[in-house]
């Protein structure tokens, strides 16, 4: 077993009288890809904005390369190594795919306050620098030939692709990813299956939410399994998909047959 990069122990988070996560514990091994599924209001996409800190968990631990985040803001975060993407895409349509990428890059960008307002030679090298740096990166995620067009120019699949461009910027240990395929054709997703696979081969741990099973049975070494805000169960694909109460709250019996005769 490879080392933990991120671990989420007895996890709790309460909205009011709603308990949203109850108790959930699980890992995320380096340099895999792991699937956190389950039905609409399992708490899925509140367990990502607790591990990224844009909310708070009223009990349990968060620890990212055996740093505790519970008390650290987004920002801080980002810096020990993790990003995620949204949702719904969050771009900044105005503005051209390379800046876009560069955003999300200010992290990493040396320099002090004097520098940058100055533009001093440190800074103005580390800005060219951030420049190539953005302009690999589109070129690994397939948009290098439009990093000078407008972002809100781009089809849908491709923005997606561009937000994941933007997290990369950050130079990230852990890229979390809500719901990456969603909306997709099936050529952009299995476009993005092998971005996907190039990135966890060159050293990125994926954290991914997805309802599209077939994408995360064949991407995901290991799955965790929500329902109601409770783990119900964590394993390899192939015992998730069989597991009972997995078919009986999320797969049903029809899909679980699929996904057996796929693999």
């Amino acid at each position: 077993m490879t080392d933990a990069l991120l671990e989420i122990n007895h996890l709790g988070v309460r909205f009011g009288a709603v308990q949203a996560l109850s108790d959930v514990s699980f890992r995320v091994e380096a340099g895999t890809i792991h699937g956190l599924i389950g039905p609409n209001g399992a708490g899925k996409t509140t367990a990502f904005n607790v591990i990224s800190g844009l909310a708070r968990q009223t009990s349990g631990q968060i620890r990212l390369a055996g740093v505790t985040l519970d008390q650290l803001p987004s920002y801080r975060r980002t810096r020990l190594g993790l990003a995620r993407t949204f949702q719904n895409i969050r771009i900044f349509r105005e503005m051209s795919v390379l800046e876009n990428v560069l955003t999300g890059a200010h992290v990493q960008t040396g320099g002090s306050a004097l520098d940058i307002l100055l533009r001093l030679p440190r800074f103005r090298a580390a800005e060219r620098e951030g420049v190539a740096r953005a302009r690999d990166i589109l070129q690994l995620v397939g948009l290098e030939s439009r990093a000078e067009s407008g972002a809100g120019d781009l089809a849908y699949g491709d923005m997606r692709r561009l937000e994941i461009a933007r997290a990369l910027a950050s130079n990230p240990k852990l890229l979390m990813l809500d719901e990456p395929a969603a909306g997709m054709n099936p050529s952009e997703t299995q476009a993005l299956r092998d971005l996907l696979l190039v990135l966890k081969k060159r050293g990125v741990t994926l954290l991914l939410v997805e309802h599209d099973m077939q994408f995360v049975m064949q991407l995901c070494e290991e799955i965790t399994v929500l329902n109601f805000g409770a783990l119900i169960a964590q394993g390899s694909p192939q015992e998730v998909r069989r597991d009972p109460q997995v078919i009986e709250a999320y797969l049903g019996t029809k899909t679980a047959h699929k996904l057996e005769q796929k693999s």
